[in-house]
């Protein structure tokens, strides 16, 4: 009896039994883990763990700083950057296929970029061959060659300037894998181990996901940026927004992404718990399919528009979490134009568009509504419900179809639909990553990021022009200008700005919100 008493004792007062624990209730499952093909927040939060970038954004910030890069300059005509990378960076070692041989240098920089890149690389197809954020920017086209100059240094030559380049290096699509492990994997036959069983030279490495239940992280010792003050993170996969809401109040997690706008009230009321505020850098839209009939017609397209109550979808779902968008940026952007005046609800005015587009007598369409909460819209299927009583009174028939959320995603960047509910939260701090990669040309075509298939000149050459200019001032006339555009164009109908919300335990030290709404846990601690 007293050995039992003794043994329990020591287990008890065990290193392990004082390891420092954080319980993240995230709301879905990753779809892999290779940021290069992923398009959803989801899916980055689960991979932001693992990988660094050649450049990363500061905590809570769009400021980019060093990453796998500590200096790096660039010419004086913008077109050329060398970057010198770290020494001494380790890979994780925990694959129980592959041990790492040596440490982290510009080989993995080269493979991870021609991945994405080169059609004839052995893994451009691995997991998917749409990488989306890669073609949707254009870099196919931008770059002109990335050179290995040393172990230690990198060149990368455009094929013209690019004012938002380095920002968008520090985007999730950019992190960097082993090319070791990559070329250990090809000749073992089993090449998509990379993206299931990742390695990366993160502050956390992957110790154990079940899909749709949970993902368990460990602090990397061995982490360049000094081990995380956290030991253990775990992902409590927690799609209901109202479960995860239970699970904060009980203590069985630590953070919980989106709430649900009618809980706000009640959990500001809590006293363990903090609601972290501010203004999303996002946008919720329904997206008018310009490639097919009828919205082929502007016309058709500002009928929708017109005909929709946005203050009453506000009001009903938004709550006070949400603004009227009347933009495809929101208003904390820089180049927001406050200008631009808004579609008017006036159901009489677009029954006379529609007439005079040739409906008379109204149509059939379909309005896809998304299956999942997210940051810019948090109940899609009865926004849905709304618009389609809006859009009866002026005889449109809405059929409202909804799929599994990787199958929505793809299949709306296929262009299978009319109408189509989704949304985008920034990624670089930057008005190209919207107006460039969400309604440019080069996103329209395939299975792009631009699900309206909207590829109109007067808009692209205003959001190419900007790319290449490197005074801001100049840029934010040219994106003023490309709004006004887009607002007579009405590619999409804007629905909100969701605002940022972030409940979390006051356990939980030192955790920022994210302009871009992922979930970053280096730097963060927690209360024994």
């Amino acid at each position: 009896m007293l050995l039992v008493a003794v043994c329990t004792s020591a287990l008890l007062t065990s290193p392990a039994a004082f390891a420092k624990t954080l319980v993240f209730c995230s709301e879905g499952s990753p779809e892999n883990f290779y940021p290069g093909v992923n398009t959803t927040g989801t899916s980055f939060d689960g991979n932001e763990p693992i990988y660094n970038r050649i450049v990363e954004f500061e905590r809570g910030s769009t400021q980019v700083v060093p990453g796998l890069a500590e200096t790096w300059t660039i010419s004086p005509d913008g077109t050329t950057y060398t970057f010198n990378l770290r020494k001494g960076v380790k890979w994780h070692s925990t694959s129980k296929s592959f041990k790492p041989t040596r440490d982290f240098n510009a080989d993995d920089i080269l493979f991870s970029i021609e991945r994405q890149w080169k059609e004839d690389n052995p893994y451009f197809k691995v997991t998917s061959p749409n990488h989306s954020y890669f073609g949707d920017m254009a870099m196919p086209k931008l770059l002109k060659s990335v050179e290995k100059i040393d172990d230690y240094t990198i060149k990368v030559t455009l094929n013209q300037p690019e004012a938002p380049f380095l920002a968008d290096l520090a985007m999730p699509f950019a992190a960097i894998q082993s090319k070791e492990y990559a070329d250990a994997m090809l000749k073992a036959g089993t090449p998509e181990k990379i993206d299931q069983d990742p390695i990366g030279t993160g502050p956390f490495y992957l110790v154990q996901y079940q899909k749709d239940a949970v993902i368990r992280y460990k602090a990397f010792p061995q982490y360049w940026g000094g081990k995380a003050k956290i030991d253990d993170l775990v992902y409590a996969i927690t799609p209901d927004s109202s479960v995860r809401w239970a699970k904060l109040q009980k203590g069985e997690c630590d953070v919980m992404p989106y709430p649900n706008p009618a809980d706000i009230d009640t959990i500001r009321k809590d006293p363990n718990i903090t609601v972290l505020e501010q203004p999303g850098l996002n946008v919720g839209y329904l997206a008018f399919n310009t490639q097919k009939k009828p919205f082929d017609d502007v016309r058709v397209r500002k009928a929708m528009s017109m005909a929709i109550n946005k203050k009453a979808i506000i009001d009903a779902v938004y709550l006070s979490t949400g603004i009227a968008a009347k933009n495809p940026i929101p208003p904390s952007m820089w180049s927001y134009n406050d200008a631009v005046k808004d579609d008017p609800y006036d159901p009489e005015a677009a029954k006379k568009l529609l007439s005079d587009a040739g409906f008379p007598n109204g149509l059939e369409t379909d309005l896809w509504a998304m299956p999942v909460q997210r940051p810019y819209n948090p109940n899609a299927k009865r926004i849905a419900e709304l618009m389609q009583a809006d859009l009866a009174k002026i005889g449109v028939k809405a059929e409202i179809k909804s799929f599994e959320w990787g199958e929505y995603r793809k299949r709306l960047q296929a262009g299978e639909h009319q109408m189509g509910m989704y949304g985008w939260t920034g990624d670089n701090g930057d008005p190209d990553n919207f107006l460039h990669t969400l309604l440019g040309c080069a996103s329209a075509s395939g299975s792009g990021s631009n699900i309206a298939k909207f590829c109109y000149k007067p808009f692209d050459d205003l959001v190419l022009k900007a790319k290449t200019v490197s005074d801001q001032a100049e840029r934010a006339k040219l994106y003023a200008e490309a709004q006004v555009v887009f607002k007579e164009q009405a590619p999409w109908f804007t629905i909100a700005h969701a605002v940022q919300l972030k409940p979390i335990s006051k356990r939980v030290i030192d955790f920022k919100l994210s302009p871009f709404g992922r979930h970053s846990f280096y730097g963060v601690d927690v209360k024994d």
